[in-house]
């Protein structure tokens, strides 16, 4: 009698991709679906690493081995659950994981505040040089904070400093604090709510940075549908978009001391900017990884300017 063997009619499941695998599958369901990128990461392999990484519990960035893994089934569903998340929803992948980074520091990120992504990170890293001495940089101001990333950088690479970090969002400072607390600076940094220096009563700083609202009303009009997930109090700035930076160099003079600077991220209204204020000696930084729009005065130069 013929060996006889029981013949299964379901069908096989699929063999879990590897972690290579999936991200090669997800970057090509992201590029095909249109979504954009520009809120952490500018191109469709990195959006899809950053939801991959956190379905994989991954706090760094993994070696090669790690990419040759094969994922388990609840892992690859939970990719594919976020990957239609983020396709069906349009909201920026790190609003679907919570966390982020900025100058090499680890941050919430939600809905109650912009998403970090400033070149201001780079030059917070090199401590403001050279530009200033950060020896002598006792006082830091963070204008329109956010959910505190530029402030809780300023005072990690400039150790010294005492940190403020003004916002008028109750929202964003809630996220600020739980960033302070989570990185133990607590102690060194302040966040306090404020419009613009209203409520600053002739205080003083080196340094004054701020990534404030820099976004006209046609611009707003044409944003992706990505930006609709973040405060719009953190973008518009009226019909030019020059509505902020307008207060700030007006005001910011006598917020600094002797030889202290105001450094200010525009982005693409830098033109505006430029055409607006003709006599203003702006210095526009660059920057090794890229981004640009951002302005450098010094006290002085703000003073004449005022005048």
């Amino acid at each position: 009698m013929s060996d006889m063997r029981k013949v299964s009619h379901r069908p096989a499941r699929p063999r879990p991709p590897t972690v290579l695998g999936a991200l090669s599958r997800g970057a090509k369901t992201l590029d095909r679906a249109g979504v954009f990128f520009g809120h952490g990461s500018n191109n469709a392999e990195d959006d899809a690493a950053t939801m991959l990484f956190h379905v994989l519990d991954l706090k760094t960035t993994p070696g090669p081995a790690v990419y040759r893994r094969r994922l388990t089934l609840r892992q690859t569903e939970a990719f594919d659950a976020m990957l239609e998340l983020r396709i069906s929803t349009r909201r920026p992948a790190v609003y679907l994981t919570g966390r982020t980074w900025f100058a090499g520091l680890p941050m919430r990120t939600d809905a109650r505040a912009l998403i970090p992504r400033s070149p201001l990170a780079e030059l917070i890293e090199n401590q403001f040089r050279p530009w200033i001495d950060p020896a002598r940089v006792k006082r830091v101001l963070d204008l329109c904070t956010g959910g505190g990333c530029i402030a809780l950088a300023a005072a990690y690479y400039l150790s010294k400093a005492k940190v403020e970090g003004m916002d008028i969002s109750d929202e964003a400072l809630a996220l600020a604090r739980e960033n302070s607390r989570d990185l133990r600076l607590s102690r060194r940094v302040r966040f306090a709510k404020s419009d613009h220096f209203a409520a600053l009563k002739g205080r003083q700083y080196d340094i004054i940075i701020s990534n404030p609202p820099y976004v006209g009303e046609r611009e707003m009009r044409s944003l992706p549908p990505e930006y609709e997930h973040e405060p719009r109090l953190a973008l518009a700035a009226g019909k030019q978009g020059l509505d902020s930076v307008r207060v700030i160099l007006k005001q910011a003079a006598r917020h600094l001391t002797p030889g202290g600077l105001l450094v200010v991220e525009v982005g693409n209204t830098e033109m505006r900017v430029r055409h607006h204020w003709p006599r203003v000696p702006f210095m526009w930084l660059e920057f090794e990884r890229g981004g640009g729009g951002v302005f450098l005065l010094t006290r002085e130069q703000l003073q004449r300017h005022v005048r």
